[in-house]
């Protein structure tokens, strides 16, 4: 399964739940919040620009920082 990580702007733990509600909703998908970082490394069989829209509705700044 490809592994991509992303810069999403999070600076609590409510931040981090939410990347987890998100994610969790979509399904399909294993992931790492590394929150003082502010990267999430996500891994599923999901499209770039499918994870970009779902990390958004965080309303969060989110950027994608490519394969890992």
């Amino acid at each position: 399964m490809p592994r991509h990580e992303f810069s999403v702007d999070m600076t609590c733990e409510g931040c981090s739940s939410a990347v987890t509600r998100v994610l969790n909703k979509l399904g399909g998908v294993q992931f790492d919040i590394d929150l003082a970082n502010k990267k999430v490394s996500i891994d599923s069989e999901h499209g770039v620009d499918k994870l970009l829209e779902t990390l958004g509705k965080t309303g969060k700044a989110v950027s994608y920082l490519g394969p890992k």
